[in-house]
């Protein structure tokens, strides 16, 4: 009987092919930009120098681009005296090599098409380096080697090819880092001088942080029944549907202070959460809406707001017990299908590690807050983790939070850009509440419960968002109303007087 075929015959595969390339067409593209400048102007395709296989293309194509930002005519005279030392050149003919470029002109038949060539092609050869990169890992059967581990990578390295993000373009000109500062800050020039960033949803809020900054990564702590997910879904639900405003009214996505929002609920189950965002926008208590005790009236109300809702840029991920990895490798899959500007994730102390640290839960949690920090500036977007607070608030007379409050605090706050805590006094006020007063009580007795409620009545719907930490500027306490029945977040109104007399200290 004759021996099976082997499927694949090693023997015969060339040990070295060409990569992908088309040096004639990286030559013909930048004649038709030496010819006329224009043609940059009008690229749908974002080339960068990284993109060339031939390197003296990329250096020409890397001269152009900063010699058109600073307003210069470039042709290949402008050209000539940063090139008439470049010893690769001169292998190609030196400085006439400029001229020759543009010769014969055929680039400005079909420039378009040149580039998106150009493009496809780097995109194939970084493909290649991946595939190479993944095949060598998957060789390695040592111990030390995690296979979940190096799917994970291979879905990032997968993603920047995506992104067009390849490791040839991780360093970056101070040039092109000084241009995304400045259009943060026209951002926030044309917003009236408040937001560079995403926004909240809240006025107050986004004059102390100027936004929701992209590549931040927010720690929002509390204890329970301080309102933390009822703020995050809040600002969940703002960010969104802002983004939802400004398409409808015009606005380019890219020049919209909303976001597409994706929103890790580890705790909450997605109905849960829906729930609470229609109580929220319908007025309708949370607890009406659980039970049915609405009126036909109410649910004109909800049905109208769920309609309002149903187009909303909001996507819920409710799976439990989510590694760090698996969490960067869904928001991955979100950014590239839904282009979410938008990470919350609730809580953080949910999440689990990769295995390796799980004997320690310290170093557990500093390995799953350094990784939101690293998915932050790879997706370059803010990311809002959640996070418990240790009992040792509940033991000091003032139980405003502190920062060695945070639980397992290993590296949270050193990862963190921001550290938030919510704090509401009526929350513990209204639980020493003392005995109501009778007609046979003495009168200190009376007055101890007059002076009990009269702070109540003071502090009752007031919160506390305290900015611990900022990397972008100073710390200090938004006060924001609470509507506890809908579970809603908002300004407090200018003429709320209760806002002077809740005490600074």
């Amino acid at each position: 009987m004759a021996e099976p075929e082997l499927l694949f015959h090693t023997a015969s595969v060339p040990e070295a092919r060409t990569l992908p390339s088309n040096v004639e067409a990286e030559a013909a593209f930048l004649g038709a930009v030496l010819i006329d400048n224009r043609v940059l102007e009008e690229l749908q395709t974002q080339l960068a120098p990284a993109h060339f296989f031939e390197p003296v293309h990329a250096r020409i194509y890397e001269r152009i681009v900063q010699l058109l930002d600073r307003k210069a005519v470039v042709t290949p005279v402008t050209l000539r005296p940063y090139f008439e030392a470049d010893e690769a050149l001169k292998q190609l003919g030196g400085v006439a090599y400029l001229a020759r470029l543009t010769a014969d002109g055929q680039g400005l038949l079909a420039p378009r098409e040149l580039a998106e060539q150009i493009y496809d092609l780097a995109l194939l050869r970084e493909l290649v380096s991946v595939g190479r990169g993944l095949v060598e890992g998957a060789m390695d059967t040592s111990e030390a080697v995690e296979p979940m581990e190096q799917i994970q990578q291979a879905e990032a390295a997968l993603y920047k090819v995506a992104e067009g993000a390849g490791p040839n373009n991780e360093a970056q000109s101070f040039g092109v880092a000084t241009r995304t500062a400045i259009q943060a800050i026209e951002k926030a020039f044309n917003s009236g001088g408040h937001i560079s960033g995403k926004t909240t949803g809240l006025t107050s809020v986004n004059e102390k942080i100027g936004g929701l900054h992209d590549s931040d990564l927010v720690i929002l702590a509390g204890r329970p029944g301080m309102g933390k997910t009822s703020l995050v879904t809040n600002i969940a639900f703002n960010a969104a549907d802002r983004l939802l405003r400004d398409i409808a009214d015009g606005i380019p996505e890219e020049k919209s202070v909303g976001a597409a929002t994706a929103f890790f609920s580890l705790e909450m189950s997605a109905d849960q959460l829906a729930t609470r965002i229609l109580a929220e926008q319908s007025g309708i208590s949370s607890e009406s809406l659980r039970m049915g005790k609405i009126s036909r009236e109410d649910f004109h109300s909800l049905s109208f707001a769920s309609q309002r809702l149903a187009e909303l840029p909001l996507y819920i991920d409710d799976t439990p017990g989510l590694t760090i990895a698996a969490l960067r490798a869904r928001a991955r899959r979100l950014k590239r299908r839904h282009n979410i500007g938008l990470i919350v994730i609730d809580y953080l102390q949910l999440l689990q590690g990769s295995g390796r640290a799980q004997d320690n839960r310290v170093n557990e949690i500093s390995e799953i807050s350094r990784g939101l920090k690293t998915l932050a500036k790879e997706l370059q977007v803010p990311v809002i983790a959640l996070s418990q607070l240790s009992r040792a608030v509940e033991s000091r007379d003032d139980k405003r939070p502190m920062l060695s409050d945070l639980r397992e605090s290993g590296s949270i706050e050193q990862d963190a850009d921001m550290v938030w805590f919510v704090f509401r006094e009526d929350y513990y006020h209204k639980a020493s509440e003392p005995k109501y007063p009778t007609d046979t009580d003495p009168p200190e007795v009376v007055a101890k419960f007059d002076a009990w409620r009269e702070k109540m009545e003071q502090i009752m719907g007031l919160s506390e968002l305290i900015i611990a930490k900022q990397r972008h500027g100073a710390t200090g306490k938004v006060r924001l109303k609470f509507e506890a029945r809908i579970t809603k977040f908002s300004d407090l109104a200018p003429e709320d007087m209760r806002a002077a007399m809740y005490g600074d200290d």
